[in-house]
């Protein structure tokens, strides 16, 4: 049965069968290397964590808005999608979009902000390289080697998140110096799964904070009607606010939104794949530019959407007081922590000789509301 799957595989896709892992493993007829990527996510400490930690609305504000959790799955539902429709490796892309925010500190990208200015002498801090952090040392789940001991094309889509790897100086520093053994290419491209699960995350993120900062009335359908695309959408949905309810026609706006964003991916790509000539997987690698792309139509959509959601949304007084609350809890709990550490750690249990980086690691991976609750008895 597998081996039918394998063979029916796009000549561009990853083979489900993984180049390796750094600890050999004995291999299972039961599920293949991808498959087994994706499990150990989702059994992880740090993937059931972020049910708990914040998208854009500190977790405790509300029960049904979006939290990193959420996001994750969305996203690994529209990268399914787009590695299905190219006969892609699905399992890989899912695993790539369920582990992409694993990394991420609690009150979102303002605890980000804050736990880095707390490590600006001691090498700083990055959400994607925490989560290698996580997956390569912190899990702690299995007798013969720390981490999860994924496969090398998880890895690499992981690293290249956000594209290839020109500079490896953070790196280095949060990491350590040749961290992977020469086992990843950082210069040469991602695979075509890897470039979906990102792309799926702009995609899940325009779309749901748009649903979000509705719901929770940061902003008005008629503020959207001038951004392109959008307007057209708007226009043809909101005539029927006298048959149906409000939050009825969002969840039709966005379900189009989505809809046209991953169709003109779908499109885009397969004219990239046309136009450079694309024939396998090492053509993929060494391809200097990034195939799975918007068109320029979307990409300026893209572009004001960010923009109107940054202004509207993250920027909201409603947000920025609480994310502010959160920036100063990640403060307080670096200085008090560092003062006298073991009465908050375990120290051996973190891979680590350099403190500030132990307390770093221990930070990052709490929850909205622990991180709240340890403020509040330390104050």
């Amino acid at each position: 049965m597998q081996k039918k799957t394998i063979s029916n595989l796009s000549k561009l896709a990853v083979p489900f069968r993984s180049k390796g892992r750094f600890f050999k493993e004995i291999e299972t007829s039961l599920r293949n290397d991808f498959q087994r990527d994706r499990d150990r996510i989702i059994h992880s400490t740090a993937f059931r964590r972020l049910k708990h930690k914040t998208q854009v609305f500190v977790n405790t504000s509300g029960d049904h808005f979006r939290t990193r959790i959420t996001h994750s799955l969305e996203v690994s539902q529209i990268a399914r999608t787009l590695s299905k429709f190219f006969n892609l490796n699905e399992d890989l892309s899912e695993t790539l979009s369920l582990a992409h925010d694993l990394g991420h500190t609690p009150f979102g990208h303002a605890g980000e902000e804050s736990l880095n200015n707390c490590m600006t002498n001691y090498g700083g801090f990055d959400h994607n390289i925490q989560t290698l952090r996580i997956i390569t040392l912190l899990e702690n789940r299995y007798y013969n080697f720390k981490g999860l001991n994924l496969s090398f094309e998880t890895l690499d889509g992981l690293i290249k998140h956000n594209g290839p790897i020109n500079n490896l100086k953070k790196f280095n520093k949060i990491l350590g110096n040749n961290f992977f053994k020469k086992k990843i290419k950082f210069t040469l491209n991602s695979s075509l799964e890897a470039q979906f699960a990102s792309i799926s995350d702009d995609i899940a993120y325009n779309s749901h904070d748009l649903e979000d900062g509705l719901k929770s009335n940061l902003f008005k359908l008629k503020d959207l009607k001038n951004i392109p695309i959008l307007d057209k959408i708007i226009i043809k949905h909101i005539k029927k606010t006298n048959k149906y309810s409000i939050d009825l026609i969002i969840r039709q706006i966005i379900r189009e939104i989505i809809n046209e964003m991953v169709s003109d991916v779908i499109l885009t790509t397969r004219n990239n794949i046309k136009i450079n000539k694309i024939k396998n997987l090492n053509d993929i690698y060494k391809t200097k530019m990034q195939i799975v792309t918007f068109s320029d139509k979307m990409k300026i959509f893209d572009t004001r959407i960010k923009k109107f959601l940054k202004q509207k949304m993250y920027f909201h007084k409603k947000v920025k007081f609480r994310t502010n609350y959160g920036k100063k809890v990640i403060t307080k709990l670096f200085i008090s922590i560092k003062r006298n550490p073991k009465k908050y750690i375990d120290i051996k249990k973190y891979n680590s000789s350099n403190l500030e980086r132990i307390i770093c690691d221990y930070i990052a991976g709490m929850t909205d509301r622990y991180a709240i609750n340890l403020y509040n008895q330390i104050k």
